[in-house]
């Protein structure tokens, strides 16, 4: 016969991989249930549990199994989190991360789609919201240029735009409002008007994380987008060469201004290995240079990404790389990124939740 309490004991002192807590401290076994010879394990744990789920579905099977043998194991795992009604703007969404750059160039908006893609993979709901007026390139990223958002006359008489989708992904950018050739023009109020219409006016629905690719730079823009919507962090891109890492340090003081939590540093186009000798690097913009500055601003350094031809094919083709089963390296380390990313993500989140609510008493 099934013993509850000896199941309960079993998975009790299992750690959350990202929180480094037991379940029985995080108070995440909300039950257990037994009928003949399965078990069903039902779990709270703090969003997003995408990239944990696999991990800990495995843990309670061993533990489990380790005493009953010929059992079946169900883990059901639901989010805890935050209150998000209080938000003026996308109240639907769970996380909200800024991909930045200090200036142009770096690969921004690669790294933000494949990333919005690696969380797509893990099973999650993802949008991506491109906010870089000048050079938008999510529609080129996704194979969706020349498309325009789909408008819908709401009852009360407003209307009501909706994301493009794409390999299961929510798309919306300042490329699919203005025409061609008209961004250069574009100044002040209007160009406020334009971003706030990607928050404001479409309906991204009920998302797990949205990835905002930010307008490269630290200016006026920048710092109004930032603190019009409600950020979960911000993922700072770089090269190594000592000209991107100057402006990382601007990047980095602007979202502490606005106390934006910087989730890390991403050195893009760290090296270049050669399809005819994978055992050679050549670091052609430099070395080390995002390591570097992410030591000396205290901020974490979240990885090098390899520069590939493939990537660059990919990006000109419509399909993130991270998608392409033939990508090896390249997919390998978006995958190791977003799980990166989601554990800081986990961990922020973690620290909100335990924060005391304040009680006001009337007597």
């Amino acid at each position: 016969m099934i013993d509850k309490v000896e199941i309960v004991n079993a998975i009790a002192n299992i750690e959350d991989p990202d929180l480094k807590k037991s379940l029985i401290e995080l108070n995440a076994i909300k039950d257990v249930t037994i009928e003949n010879s399965s078990v069903k394990i039902y779990l709270e744990l703090v969003q997003p549990v995408f990239t944990v789920y696999e991990e800990i579905t495995r843990r309670i099977n061993d533990a489990i199994t380790q005493i009953y043998s010929d059992i079946e194991v169900e883990v059901n795992i639901t989010e805890r989190m935050y209150d998000l009604s209080k938000r003026k703007v996308l109240k639907k969404v769970k996380n909200i991360v800024a991909v930045a750059s200090g200036k142009g160039g770096v690969g921004k908006s690669s790294v933000a789609a494949n990333l919005a893609a690696a969380f797509s993979l893990t099973g999650a709901r993802v949008g991506v919201l491109d906010g870089d007026v000048y050079g938008p390139s999510q529609p080129t990223m996704f194979g969706l240029s020349e498309q325009p958002f789909e408008v819908v006359e709401m009852p009360d008489g407003t209307t009501m735009a909706f994301p493009l989708e794409k390999y299961g992904i929510k798309v919306a950018s300042m490329g699919m409002i203005l025409q061609k050739n008209e961004a250069a023009i574009v100044r002040g109020p209007l160009l406020a008007g334009y971003f706030s219409m990607l928050f404001e006016q479409i309906e991204w629905g009920e998302l797990d994380y949205l990835i905002f690719d930010l307008p490269p730079g630290t200016g006026d823009v920048q710092l109004t987008l930032t603190q019009k919507i409600p950020l979960t962090g911000a993922v700072i891109v770089t090269t190594p060469q000592e000209i991107a890492v100057a402006d990382v340090r601007r990047s980095i003081a602007m979202f502490r201004k606005v106390n934006v939590e910087i989730l890390g540093v991403v050195e893009n186009m760290s090296y270049f290995i050669p399809p005819d000798d994978p055992n050679k690097k050549y670091y052609i913009f430099g070395e080390g240079g995002g390591r570097k500055v992410s030591e000396e601003l205290n901020v974490d350094f979240l990885g090098e990404i390899p520069f590939e031809i493939l990537t660059r094919e990919s990006n000109d083709s419509g399909m993130p790389v991270v998608l392409r089963e033939d990508a090896g390296t390249q997919r390998q380390v978006f995958l190791n990124l977003a799980h990166k990313i989601n554990t800081k993500i986990r961990l922020r989140n973690f620290k909100i939740l335990q924060l005391p609510v304040m009680k006001i008493s009337l007597e």
